[in-house]
């Protein structure tokens, strides 16, 4: 028997947490009752979301994707433009993490809701780098004062990796993920950010990617993701 949490996970459906949510919400129902936080479901039990079967055993999909400026990344359906739509992949699958719709760059969705908690973790200081530019030169300072942490929305960022590309443009490093973080850190210190790409996400990276296009995980990249993540690497070989 498997938490019913948990069991959406593994269905590659969302995060226990969503799922949670879900649930809360009265929206899931087990052979027909409405599911309790903590009910347990088993490989004969019958689950619904929103009246809708879920259907178990599904494959593990891992992909990265190149997001667009305009792409919101979301998996609800009556969203113009959401992520599930733009890539258009026959598996159930959703993000991992967030990327602003004027923000393009590095994405990996999964439907396997157990990674995605690992990944987010700030405790787990998984990098994230991005390239940015700026409205108007800046100088040594404000690479300074972005990696020594900024005060937004009344605490401070964690310490980061700033490295200066131009004039306007620098590379940043960050192991945390708050909501538009590095567009409030730069507003705090008198900028705006003009563009915002992300080209990394720990050892996965852009390379080779176009706007607009995906790629399943090379066998190596899931296998260093799953080792990085503590999990076996039989997971991965399912896709």
């Amino acid at each position: 028997m498997t938490r019913i949490n948990k069991f959406f996970t593994e269905q590659g459906i969302c995060s226990r947490r969503e799922a949670d949510r879900l649930i809360e919400e009265g929206r899931v129902t087990i052979n027909g009752r409405i599911a309790r936080l903590g009910d347990k479901v088993g490989p004969g039990d019958v689950v619904t979301r929103d009246g809708q079967v879920i259907r178990q055993n599904v494959a593990a999909v891992y992909i990265k994707y190149h997001k667009p400026i305009g792409v919101i990344t979301t998996s609800e359906p009556h969203v113009k433009r959401n992520i599930i739509a733009e890539i258009g992949h026959p598996a159930r699958i959703f993000p991992v993490g967030r990327l602003d719709k004027d923000s393009s760059g590095l994405i990996l969705l999964t439907n396997d809701g157990d990674i995605v908690n690992e990944i987010l973790r700030t405790e787990h200081g998984h990098e994230r780098e991005y390239v940015v530019q700026v409205d108007r030169e800046f100088d040594g300072r404000f690479l300074e004062r972005m990696a020594g942490g900024v005060v937004v929305l009344g605490k401070r960022t964690k310490p980061c990796t700033v490295a200066r590309l131009g004039p306007r443009c620098f590379r940043i490093v960050l192991t945390e993920g708050r909501n538009r973080q590095i567009r409030r850190m730069c507003q705090a210190l008198g900028y705006r950010v003009v563009s915002l790409q992300r080209v990394r996400i720990m050892h996965i990276t852009l390379d080779g990617l176009r706007p607009g296009q995906w790629k399943n995980l090379t066998e190596r990249e899931r296998s260093k993701l799953f080792r990085a993540l503590g999990k076996p690497e039989t997971r991965g070989m399912r896709s």
